[in-house]
């Protein structure tokens, strides 16, 4: 495959950061965009050069490699679904939907069909990430200090839980991802809410949530959220070791040891190129780095809603596992069938 030809189902903000990486491949053909706002869908086309489709059986009839699926929390599931009984590879944007079984569902039948899949979790490629993992390789983690401290994103549909599941599912999965990835599973969470939702209109979710979390290494961790500042304060995670301070996320990370204090920068146009640039070369049969496949995102969703459910009930959550991946389809037997006995 020279060539990688790609949908693209959704063409909101994160749809159009996706395309524009795209476009700027020269193994990558954006086919098509499809979205329940025709309108939305024809900006983007335009500005790539794509085609629109009315809807996402149409896209998935102009003989595409992979998808991306790039649509809000709440409509999750059904175009997962079509693109993988097309049997193409799948990058899907997170969260991965607003309930376990949806997700579970699509993991499943991703299993099933044996396909690449990829989410994007891009704080993974980030390079101040890999340097954080790299020092703690041999130093086991004491404690966990995530945050995601921000504003209500200007969309209708951010701050009620029942489209977007909440800050805690729709961004602070972010720095669940990169805790599991620097420190290893959560077995357990408790958490509350504040109570208060942002003062914007129809808002229900929290303006505040607090957890802590206890890991399954025996590291213990705090994670806050608010959505109720005017501005993107922090958003990132804060890790301690025996003898080293580390603080990583968007803007870099900052070293501190017995040796003093350095700094590497941040860089997300990287890590947004790179997580595209694993899932081409993982279709394409090139590549083998996609860091974040949909069943390693679906750990992340899973602990983002076990916090969410702890803030909801005041209760402490066991963080679920998720159920053992199917294998993959036999291929059908090229050998030919016996010949009935004849009386």
């Amino acid at each position: 495959m020279r060539i990688c030809r790609m949908g693209l189902v959704g063409a909101g903000g994160v749809a159009q950061r996706h395309a524009r990486v795209l476009s700027g491949f020269d193994d990558v053909q954006l086919v098509g965009v499809t979205d329940v706002l025709p309108e939305a869908a024809t900006r983007l086309a335009d500005s790539t050069g794509a085609r629109v489709f009315p809807d996402v059986a149409a896209l998935l009839s102009a003989d595409l490699d992979a998808v991306y699926v790039c649509v809000p929390p709440f409509a999750h599931g059904a175009a997962e679904e079509a693109v993988l009984d097309a049997g193409l590879a799948l990058f899907v944007e997170k969260p991965l939907a607003l309930d376990r079984e949806t997700a579970s569902r699509i993991n499943r039948l991703a299993g099933q069909r044996g396909v690449v899949t990829a989410v994007g979790h891009f704080w993974r490629y980030l390079a101040a990430v890999e340097q954080a993992r790299h020092l703690l390789a041999d130093r086991p983690v004491r404690l966990v200090a995530g945050a995601w401290l921000d504003k209500v994103p200007p969309v209708g549909w951010w701050p009620r839980r029942d489209r977007s599941g909440g800050p805690v599912v729709e961004q602070a999965s972010h720095v669940l991802d990169l805790a599991r990835h620097l420190v290893g599973e959560v077995s357990e969470v408790w958490a509350v809410g504040n109570g208060t939702p942002p003062e914007v209109a129809g808002a229900d979710v929290d303006g505040a949530t607090a957890a802590t979390l206890r890991f399954a290494t025996g590291a213990v961790g705090t994670l806050t959220t608010t959505c109720t500042l005017g501005w993107k304060h922090r958003a990132g995670l804060e890790v301690y070791a025996d003898g080293l301070a580390l603080s990583v996320g968007e803007d870099g990370l900052l070293v501190r040891d017995t040796d003093g204090e350095h700094r590497i920068p941040g860089d997300l146009e990287q890590g947004r190129t790179a997580v595209d640039r694993a899932f081409v070369d993982a279709v394409r049969g090139i590549g083998d780095d996609v860091r974040g496949p949909y069943p390693e995102a679906l750990r992340t969703h899973l602990l983002a809603l076990a916090v969410a459910e702890s803030a909801a009930t005041g209760q402490p959550v066991r963080v679920p596992s998720p159920e053992p991946e199917p294998a993959p389809a036999p291929e059908p037997s090229q050998e030919s069938e016996p010949e009935p006995a004849r009386g």
